[in-house]
């Protein structure tokens, strides 16, 4: 939902405490990852660009670095980089930020990001 400073609500600071990735799907359909690292709030689209699998359901985060559960490849979650194989093509990345407890996405990001 968004707020009354245009912010999109994607899910609760406390829904990704302990390495947990959260999910979110944006008003276009596009479904995200989200993560919470050293208590900064990252996300990058759901699915593995190798196995078209999603990080959120079969993912496993460890720092900054997610593994995909289908082959194993691995993404940077800060920048969306491939960081092993056999994934070699960068996860799309979206500012987030915290505000109120919450992740949040400003529609102007997902403008820009996203083409809206």
């Amino acid at each position: 939902m968004m707020d009354d400073q245009g912010f999109l609500s994607l899910c609760p600071v406390a829904d990704l405490a302990g390495g947990t990735i959260g999910s979110a799907l944006l008003p276009n359909g596009v479904k995200l990852a989200l993560y919470l690292v050293e208590d900064l709030p990252f996300a990058t689209d759901d699915r593995c660009t190798h196995g078209n699998s999603s990080l959120a359901d079969e993912g496993c985060l460890e720092g900054h670095i997610v593994e995909c559960g289908m082959h194993l490849g691995t993404f940077d979650v800060r920048t969306g980089a491939a960081m092993g194989a056999p994934c070699t093509k960068a996860i799309r990345t979206y500012p987030v930020e915290i505000r109120d407890g919450k992740v949040m996405l400003s529609a102007a990001a997902m403008s820009a990001e996203l083409g809206a």
